[in-house]
């Protein structure tokens, strides 16, 4: 809960002094480079590994 509200306040400040515009812009490169192959690859290595160090 604490990541979500973290990023609508990132996204507020980032928002209100770029512009709408520039916002919407930052929120489409974000998306996709988080829907991309790579970095889904990457982030499931990254939940294996922790996943395994969990006690």
């Amino acid at each position: 809960m604490k990541t979500f509200l973290l990023g609508v306040a990132v996204g507020y400040v980032l928002g209100t002094r770029a512009g709408r515009e520039r916002y919407d812009e930052l929120v489409r490169v974000y998306r996709r480079l988080k829907d991309h192959p790579a970095v889904q690859g990457v982030a499931g290595v990254v939940r294996a590994k922790l996943g395994g160090q969990e006690a």
